[in-house]
């Protein structure tokens, strides 16, 4: 049977969460403050625990912080009583699993302990069963390819990652890998039949947000349910509408614990929170494990691996492409290049040379003038802006140059496409 810890310094609590609690299959254990709770749970570790945040002398939040520190997979309960938010978020922030508002439904209390229970269950069989039910070595390095110590680092945060089910929120310029991060990341946790719902938040509309993402009465909507068992994942998080953001709290609450979530950012979240430009609670429910993505220029030293293997996947006529190599002036010079667009914009390069060489060796003559001087180095706003053209033109030449049928696929309006 399940056990669930209850701290809190009113015994009528107490007896009122027994009653309701016990007849749906849950074990009760109590304490009275966070010191004799922190003791309890060392003494015999529960499943869940349920922690009102007002006690003395140890309140909430800071037994929180102990069972984290003492047992990092715990799965704490907050209870408060306030009528802000503020408190809770707190607690989301120091890695509650979730927090109930007093005065709170029976239905919600059972129902966030199951989904406690059922997060706790997961952890403990990614645990039992091993790194190779997660993520494996070969898997990851075939994706990420390098042996530089920022990318290695990666690899090691990625293989931890893939034990666990809580929200990873992925950080980084665009074209670092963040698609093939969460790509790995389902693999290791989804089944093979599950999906992974993959959404463009800078693209899509408000309207289609509220139909797929939000659903009726904020359940969820087709997206969310699509993404059961697998794995939803939100793109460019930031360019969410704050209403929008809102609305997702709620369906988080309702949803996050079926499907692993997993959020891109090129932005700092933290500061926009500081700034009041994106929502705090949503915040600390996707960054409570934040990963960051180098970008390629810091780690040139694994450009040479990186232009090996996407030549040898081009088609030369002339050569068979596994043998195209890049001269040592070559490599020396996109070494050097600031690369805006990162890999994307090396799989561009190392792709069209590679296809197109009458020769077998690669000299730096044969690269693109942005990289060889340095006074045609676009900005990173200028890469993306010259891509974002590209994408709108591929979009245009698809609708057979219907601008009211592209700006529907990009979501923007008919008059910003020109």
């Amino acid at each position: 049977m399940p056990s669930v810890l209850i701290v809190d310094d009113l015994v009528s609590i107490h007896e009122m969460l027994d009653a309701v609690i016990q007849p749906t299959g849950f074990a009760t254990s109590f304490a009275t403050d966070g010191e004799k709770g922190l003791a309890r749970y060392k003494a015999d570790k529960f499943d869940l625990v349920l922690a009102d945040i007002d006690m003395k002398p140890m309140d909430g939040i800071t037994l929180l912080k102990q069972l984290k520190q003492y047992d990092p997979s715990a799965v704490v309960i907050i209870m408060t009583a306030y009528a802000s938010t503020e408190s809770a978020v707190q607690a989301l922030k120091y890695g509650a699993f979730d927090y109930l508002q007093k005065p709170f439904r029976v239905d919600e209390l059972i129902a966030t302990l199951r989904r406690g229970l059922e997060f706790r269950q997961f952890q403990a069989e990614r645990a039992a069963s091993g790194p190779a039910a997660g993520a494996k070595t070969s898997d990851i390095e075939s994706r990420l390819i390098g042996k530089s110590a920022r990318l290695g680092k990666l690899i090691q945060q990625i293989k931890k990652l893939a034990t666990v089910r809580s929200p990873v929120l992925l950080i980084g310029e665009p074209g670092t890998g963040r698609t093939a991060v969460a790509e790995i990341l389902h693999a290791a946790s989804g089944g093979p039949e599950s999906a992974l719902v993959r959404i463009d938040c800078a693209l899509s509309t408000e309207a289609a947000f509220r139909d797929g993402l939000i659903g009726q009465n904020g359940e969820g909507g087709a997206w969310v349910k699509q993404a059961k068992g697998g794995t939803l994942y939100l793109q460019q998080l930031q360019s969410l509408t704050l209403p929008i953001q809102k609305e997702l709290v709620s369906v988080l609450r309702n949803t996050a614990h079926g499907f692993r979530l997993v959020c891109t950012t090129s932005v700092d979240l933290e500061a926009l929170v500081d700034e009041g430009k994106f929502h705090d609670e949503l915040f600390y429910r996707v960054a409570s494990l934040p990963v960051q993505l180098p970008p390629l220029r810091d780690r040139a030293e694994d450009i040479p691996l990186l232009v090996k293997h996407y030549a040898a996947q081009a088609t030369n006529p002339l050569f068979d492409a596994k043998l195209i190599e890049f001269t040592a002036d070559a490599l020396a010079v996109m070494g050097a290049y600031h690369w805006p667009g990162n890999l994307t914009e090396l799989v561009q390069v190392v792709s069209k040379i590679a296809a197109t060489t009458e020769t077998r060796m690669v000299t730096s003559t044969q690269l693109p003038m942005r990289l060889r001087d340095l006074k045609h180095w676009p900005t990173l706003a200028e890469y993306l802006l010259g891509q974002e053209k590209q994408y709108i033109d591929h979009v245009l030449v698809t609708c057979k140059g219907d601008k009211t049928a592209a700006a529907k696929v990009l979501g923007v309006e008919v008059g910003k496409l020109g």
